[in-house]
């Protein structure tokens, strides 16, 4: 595949794009998944340069869409801003304000995740949802605000002190997509001279793609040994 594509919604598998190409088609995939249960005036918390705000607008029952980004945010496009900020402790919505919200890969990056969650709660309405994705098996990343890598278990322990109910986790890959996953960091991200990034690029984008592949059919229950690359999944807001 060639270099073409936005590497959000059409992320190519190519060379240079193999330490991200499993990542991304896993959110997208994920968001797949979850746009029937999106609806209404949906909340993007964390929202960077809100990379899936049109495909949501465009696939779902979602007709307002609004990016909320912390005040001290990595800028990651000069020309695409939120539409709010916030301190970290409270954000500027009333009570009951959203039937929708979606944090993805944001979790990670929380000093104190229930803050977040429990904010999401208050300015969702009763039965609102919440969608989100988070890494497991990623590189220390936005330096010194990478905080954590969720097992399921603390993630759903900390959607239920948040107030959610009915939550639904899953994996976004097993064994063979965490390694094609690593392997794709190595050749992309390790210190490496230029030369030996393009030969190993060339020589491991077959087996990932083998990996890959082998993967797709992954039973994601989390039992004893499991390897997986991140989660996802939605909770919802008790209805009144």
């Amino acid at each position: 595949m060639s270099e073409v594509g936005d590497n959000f919604i059409q992320i190519p598998f190519s060379l240079s794009n193999l330490d991200r190409y499993l990542i991304r088609s896993s959110i997208k995939a994920a968001i797949d998944w979850a746009l029937p249960a999106l609806n209404g005036r949906l909340l993007d918390a964390g929202c960077g340069k809100m990379p899936y705000r049109e495909y949501i607008l465009k696939h779902s029952a979602v007709r307002e869409y609004v990016g909320l980004d912390i005040e001290t945010a990595l800028v990651y496009d000069e020309h695409i801003k939120p539409d709010y900020t916030w301190d970290g402790r409270t954000m500027p919505f009333e009570n009951d304000s959203f039937e929708s919200c979606i944090a993805t890969e944001v979790l990670e990056h929380c000093p104190e995740p229930e803050i977040l969650l429990r904010e999401v709660h208050r300015v969702l309405k009763p039965g609102g949802v919440l969608f989100f994705t988070v890494p497991f098996l990623w590189n220390l990343h936005e330096v010194p605000r990478d905080e954590y890598r969720y097992t399921p278990f603390a993630l759903e322990r900390h959607l239920r002190n948040s107030g959610f109910v009915e939550t639904e986790l899953r994996a976004s890959g097993g064994w063979h997509a965490s390694l094609a996953q690593m392997l794709g960091l190595w050749a992309r991200r390790s210190p490496l001279s230029p030369r030996k990034r393009a030969l190993l690029s060339v020589l491991i984008k077959p087996i990932m793609q083998y990996l890959i592949a082998r993967d797709r059919d992954f039973d994601y229950s989390f039992a004893e040994g499991q390897m997986i690359t991140g989660l996802y999944g939605l909770a919802k807001k008790k209805q009144a």
